[in-house]
């Protein structure tokens, strides 16, 4: 209990909150893929992406229900750790949404010609935005103690990722030689 409230109502109350910025963030995705496409934007891996949008949908469906199923308590140093990690999570997706501007979506889409972004969190990472993916599903579900899930999807996540990365390495890869061919500095 939480002020009277029992903690796994703020709990789902959290996730939900969390799969609402995920929805903005799929809008906003569809948006700069139009963008991408009308600028002859190529996309790469289309085949895993049902499977990454299902395990997401899963994740967030999974947290709570192990949450009430098995009744995982909260541990409130632990969960404020983990709150922590999930608002430098999303601090990092905002920078990197930001920063990449219309060409962030959750599909990998190429321009060729167009050399890969090199500013903001790129400065330091390759791919940031899979960082704050792979911290949030581990934090996210340790909130209330759900470590099954955080388990549970960390593999699913690291096997996703593992497809994902090689299809967006590729692809850039792919645009950076284009982008050296015409000129650009990549």
């Amino acid at each position: 209990m939480i002020g009277g409230l029992d903690s796994r109502l703020l709990y789902v109350g959290l996730v939900g909150l969390v799969g609402v910025q995920r929805l903005v963030e799929l809008v906003i995705a569809r948006r700069h893929v139009r963008i991408a496409m009308a600028r002859g934007g190529i996309e790469a891996g289309a085949s895993h992406y049902p499977a990454m949008v299902a395990m997401h949908a899963a994740f967030l469906l999974a947290a709570p229900a192990e949450v009430w199923i098995l009744d995982r308590p909260l541990v409130p140093p632990l969960a404020l750790a983990m709150l922590a990690v999930l608002a430098l999570a999303a601090g990092l997706r905002i920078w990197v949404i930001r920063t990449l501007s219309w060409r962030w979506t959750t599909r990998v889409i190429t321009v060729p010609g167009l050399a890969p972004v090199r500013d903001g969190p790129f400065r330091y990472l390759r791919h940031p935005n899979y960082l704050a993916v792979v911290a949030e599903i581990a934090a996210l579900p340790l909130v209330h103690g759900a470590w099954l899930t955080a388990l549970v999807f960390s593999i699913l996540n690291a096997l996703v990722l593992r497809v994902r990365l090689r299809v967006e390495n590729e692809a850039l890869a792919d645009a950076t030689g284009q982008a050296r061919a015409e000129g650009e500095s990549p």
